[in-house]
């Protein structure tokens, strides 16, 4: 006998709802219902993943498809939200784009909280926290993450210093020199944070206040001088596998 497919399938759209998930109808409209109406074509009794950064993945089934709208019936948990590392971003803004692709790795790579960080050689000095949460969005359904980053209002850094949490390490990149960052990420375990600088790096009065902050590890990411996009990128997914998350 051939084999049953698989339902929902490989190929069935994934979209993120703001609504808390469960068993019955959901209204989509606006972009999203255009991008399923419009782009995707859904027809009536097609299946679509469902996530809602809560209760994880459900299948859902087009019952009513309007011009502007349509109408979802939630049917079956696929997965539970997926445990997410305890692992901080702070970064300093950067220009657009590069921001942007920040967010986006973040959510890759299982970041579980994005916090933008002022400093003073900080070429931006506001960010839009609704672009930056949509394309968090974007990579989670892309990617089949059923977890959202959380996006926190931009800090200052004295003011993040001054309110640090205990119990939380901080590994701050360096570019004065730092240690080698996985055997400091291996030698000290648990609930952390990394701390990256803007394009001119931590002038000397703020990575002197780093530095004598108590929770505060500098750390080096090589011998080669990283833009600081992909130094986010590259911190990140050394904590992740010095704590066994890849």
């Amino acid at each position: 006998m051939p084999a049953t497919p698989a339902w929902p399938p490989q190929s069935a759209p994934r979209l993120f709802v703001e609504t808390e998930l469960s068993p019955g109808e959901i209204r989509i409209d606006g972009p999203q219902a255009h991008y399923l109406i419009s782009v995707m074509r859904i027809k009536l009794g097609e299946a679509i993943k469902l996530f809602d950064d809560r209760t994880g993945e459900w299948a859902g089934v087009a019952r009513h498809i309007g011009k502007r709208d349509l109408i979802l019936e939630v049917t079956d948990q696929l997965r539970e939200r997926e445990p997410v590392p305890d692992l901080w971003l702070c970064a300093a803004p950067i220009k657009k784009g590069r921001i942007d692709w920040i967010a986006e790795k973040a959510c890759e790579l299982g970041v579980d909280r994005l916090v933008p960080v002022l400093t003073r050689r900080a070429v931006v000095d506001k960010l839009n926290l609704e672009r930056l949460r949509t394309h968090m969005i974007e990579a989670a359904e892309q990617c089949g993450r059923t977890a959202l980053p959380r996006l926190e209002e931009m800090v200052k850094l004295p003011a993040l210093l001054r309110d640090w949490p205990e119990g939380r390490t901080l590994f701050f990149a360096d570019e004065a020199g730092g240690v080698n960052a996985i055997e400091a990420m291996r030698a000290h375990p648990g609930p952390a944070a990394i701390l990256i600088g803007p394009e001119g790096g931590f002038d000397d009065a703020e990575r002197e206040a780093i530095k004598a902050h108590p929770q505060a590890i500098g750390i080096a990411l090589g011998p080669r001088i990283l833009r600081a996009e992909t130094a986010a990128a590259a911190a990140v997914t050394l904590w992740m596998g010095a704590a066994g998350d890849w």
